[in-house]
C-alpha cells in the first residue's frame, strides 16, 4: 500500500527542520488583485524583472517585495509619481519587519511621506501595546520571535434591482490573521473567518453543490443565504539559501494576468507541499497537492473522495525584460486500486508524461507555457498556452477533433496610460476549446471541490476583459472591470456534453470531429463592475460599487440580469471580485 502524501510531507518536514543551519524565512502576501497590481506597476515602471521573485509565480514573499522597493529607492532612476512614492511607503509599512532590515534610503522625498494612519504617537517614554505599527493590531519583533496579529472583516449591504424584483443583499465576514517567524528560521501563517451573507442570484447559480465559489463547504440558510468558513494556513522555511519549502492549505497561482489558464485561485484552498528553488534567473517550483473529488460516486463512509496533483513549473528570465515559463501537471486518483498517493509522481525533476506511460495509467497530463515582456517602462505583454491533449494526425489537418484540447491567454498592461499619471489599463483575451481540462471522471479532471482549477468558465468559451485602475488621490482609487464572454452550454437538464462543463466525462462527448468553440447552446455574458475605494487607514477601506451583469441565451432558463448597488467596509481583507 502506498503511503499518503501527508505522511511523506511530515517525514520531509521533520528531516529538513533537523538541519543545523536554516536561512531566514518570510511569510507570503495573500493573493489580492488590488495589492498585486501595485507590485506589478512598480516592476513595469522600473523596466526590469525583479530579482527576488518571478511575477508569474504567486504568491510573493514579503521580504522579496520589500527588496524590490529597496532596489527602486537605491537606484533612484525610476520615474515615480507621488502615488508611487505612497505605494512604496504602503508596501514597506505592510511588511515592516523586513523593511527594518533593508538598506536605508537617503531619499528626502521618501522620508517626507506620511503614512495612511490615524493613530497618534504614544507619549514620550511610553510604548504602545496595540497598533505600534499601523499595519498590525498587535505585534512582537525580536530575534527569537516575530508575530503579527490582525482582526479581519468585510461587511456590505446592497440591492440587486431588476425589472421583475428587488433583492436585499448583505454579507459579513469576521476573522483573524496571524503570521510571523520563530528564530528567524521557521515562518508561519494562519487565517480563519466566519462568513454569512446573501449574494446576487448569479453567484448562487454559479456555485457548486455544497460549496461557495473560491471556498469550501457552505450551508444554505434562510432566504437563499449562505454560511461558510474560510481557513488557510501553512508553515515555511529555507533548508538552503536558494530553496524554500512550504506546507499547508492555501492557493497557488501561475501567471501574470487577471485570469490564469494554468493554475488560479478560483477553487477552494487545498493541501499542498511546495518547493521553490531560485538560482539566478531560474525559478523552479514543485507542487504536490491533495484535493477533493466531488463526484457523487466518490463518497465513501461519509467522506468525500480524494484526488491528487503533481505539478512543476520552470520560470526563466531571458535578460532583464523577458520571462518564459514551462508548466506540467498530472491529476490522478487511485481509488480503484487501493487509494493513496502514487510515489512515482514524487520525483521532482522527471517528465511526468513519461511516468504516466511507464506505470500504464490514464491520468490527466497537462502541459503549459507562459510568457511576459516588459516594454519601455510603460507596459507589459503576457501570454499563456495550455495543451491538455492532442493527436498529431488531427492537430493540423483541419478536422477539429475533440482531442485538440487547448486554451490560450493573451494580455497587456499599460501604466500611466496616454501620459495620464496613475491611470493603468489592462486588456486580456482568454479562450478554451471544448473538453479542455475534462477527463473520464472527477478523480482526474482539472477541478477541486467541484470548482475549476484554472478559468471559472471551464471550457468551450471565449472571453474579453478590460480593466481600468486609477488612483485619484492618496486615499481614493477607482476601478472598472468590463467583461464580455461567449460560452457554449449544454441544453438545460439534458445529459448532452458539448464540452463546456468540465465536470462531465469526455466519454459522453458530442461526436469526435468538427468540434468547434461555442458549440452547443450559445450564451453571451456582459459584465461591468465599477468601484470607488477610499482608504480610511492602513488596510481599512470603504467601497462603493455598481455591478451590472446580463446573460443572453436561446435557453431562457440560462438568461439572467443583475444590477447590484452595494456599500462595504473592509479591514485586512481583499475585495471579493466574483467575476464569472
Amino acid at each position: 500500500m502506498y503511503q499518503g502524501i501527508i505522511r511523506l510531507s511530515q517525514i520531509l518536514l521533520i528531516t529538513l527542520t533537523s538541519l543545523s543551519y536554516v536561512h531566514a524565512q518570510s511569510s507570503f502576501i495573500p493573493l489580492n488583485d488590488d495589492y498585486y497590481h501595485l507590485i506589478d506597476r512598480l516592476e513595469i515602471k522600473r523596466g526590469k524583472l525583479t530579482e527576488g521573485f518571478h511575477s508569474n509565480v504567486k504568491p510573493f514573499e514579503r521580504k522579496a517585495v520589500v527588496a524590490l522597493t529597496d532596489s527602486i529607492l537605491k537606484e533612484g532612476t525610476v520615474d515615480l509619481t507621488k502615488r508611487d512614492w505612497e505605494t512604496i511607503d504602503y508596501l514597506r509599512e505592510d511588511s515592516w519587519e523586513w523593511a527594518d532590515n533593508m538598506v536605508a534610503t537617503d531619499s528626502l522625498q521618501y522620508s517626507r511621506l506620511g503614512r495612511l494612519g490615524w493613530f497618534k504617537s504614544p507619549p514620550p517614554g511610553e510604548k504602545r501595546k496595540f497598533f505600534e505599527h499601523p499595519a498590525d493590531l498587535y505585534s512582537i519583533h525580536n530575534k527569537d520571535f516575530d508575530l503579527h496579529f490582525n482582526f479581519t472583516t468585510t461587511n456590505f449591504i446592497g440591492q440587486d434591482q431588476n425589472p421583475d424584483s428587488t433583492s436585499n443583499l448583505w454579507f459579513t465576514g469576521r476573522g483573524v490573521e496571524i503570521r510571523g517567524m520563530i528564530n528567524e528560521k521557521l515562518g508561519f501563517y494562519t487565517y480563519v473567518a466566519d462568513n454569512q451573507g446573501r449574494f446576487p442570484a448569479y453567484v448562487n447559480d454559479f456555485k457548486p453543490q455544497y460549496s461557495f465559489p473560491g471556498e469550501g463547504l457552505a450551508k444554505v440558510t434562510r432566504n437563499n443565504g449562505v454560511d461558510f468558513l474560510s481557513a488557510r494556513g501553512y508553515i515555511t522555511f529555507r533548508p538552503l539559501r536558494s530553496v524554500n519549502v512550504r506546507f499547508g492549505h492555501d492557493y497557488n497561482v501561475f501567471g501574470s494576468g487577471y485570469r490564469s489558464m494554468i493554475l488560479s485561485n478560483n477553487s477552494s484552498p487545498y493541501l499542498f507541499l511546495r518547493l521553490d528553488t531560485q538560482l539566478g534567473r531560474f525559478h523552479y517550483t514543485n507542487l504536490w497537492t491533495s484535493m477533493i473529488n466531488s463526484d457523487d460516486q466518490s463518497w465513501k463512509e461519509g467522506l468525500r473522495g480524494k484526488k491528487f496533483a503533481a505539478i512543476h513549473h520552470l520560470s526563466v528570465n531571458l535578460g532583464d525584460r523577458v520571462n518564459i515559463g514551462v508548466f506540467e501537471a498530472e491529476v490522478f486518483n487511485r481509488d480503484s486500486v487501493g487509494g493513496g498517493y502514487d510515489l512515482n509522481y514524487l520525483n521532482p525533476i522527471i517528465f511526468y508524461r513519461y511516468v504516466e506511460s511507464y506505470i500504464g495509467s490514464q491520468d490527466n497530463a497537462i502541459l503549459g507555457f507562459d510568457f511576459r515582456w516588459l516594454i519601455g517602462k510603460k507596459a507589459s505583454l503576457y501570454s499563456q498556452f495550455v495543451l491538455d491533449e492532442f493527436l498529431t494526425k488531427f492537430l493540423f489537418n483541419g478536422s477539429k477533433s475533440w482531442t485538440n484540447k487547448y486554451s490560450l491567454q493573451v494580455g497587456a498592461k499599460y501604466v500611466d496610460a496616454f501620459g495620464i499619471p496613475n491611470l493603468d489599463l489592462q486588456a486580456e483575451y482568454n479562450m478554451a476549446r471544448p473538453y479542455t481540462y475534462s477527463h473520464k471522471d472527477g478523480g482526474r479532471n482539472y477541478m477541486h471541490y467541484g470548482q475549476a482549477l484554472a478559468h471559472p468558465l471551464g471550457a468551450n468559451f471565449k472571453e474579453y476583459i478590460g480593466i481600468l485602475r486609477y488612483k485619484l488621490s492618496a486615499r481614493l482609487s477607482a476601478y472598472g472591470t468590463v467583461m464580455y464572454a461567449e460560452k457554449g452550454n449544454d441544453p438545460f437538464g439534458s445529459n448532452s456534453n458539448f464540452g463546456g462543463n468540465i465536470a462531465k466525462s469526455y466519454e459522453t462527448r458530442y461526436g469526435d470531429l468538427n468540434q468547434k468553440i461555442l458549440q452547443g447552446i450559445k450564451a453571451t455574458t456582459t459584465y461591468t463592475d465599477l468601484r470607488l475605494s477610499f482608504s480610511l487607514a492602513h488596510n481599512l477601506f470603504l467601497d462603493g460599487r455598481y455591478l451590472m451583469r446580463k446573460v443572453k441565451s436561446a435557453e431562457t432558463r440560462t438568461s439572467a440580469d443583475a444590477n447590484v448597488f452595494s456599500f462595504a467596509i473592509r479591514y485586512n481583507m481583499a475585495y471579493r471580485q466574483q467575476t464569472f
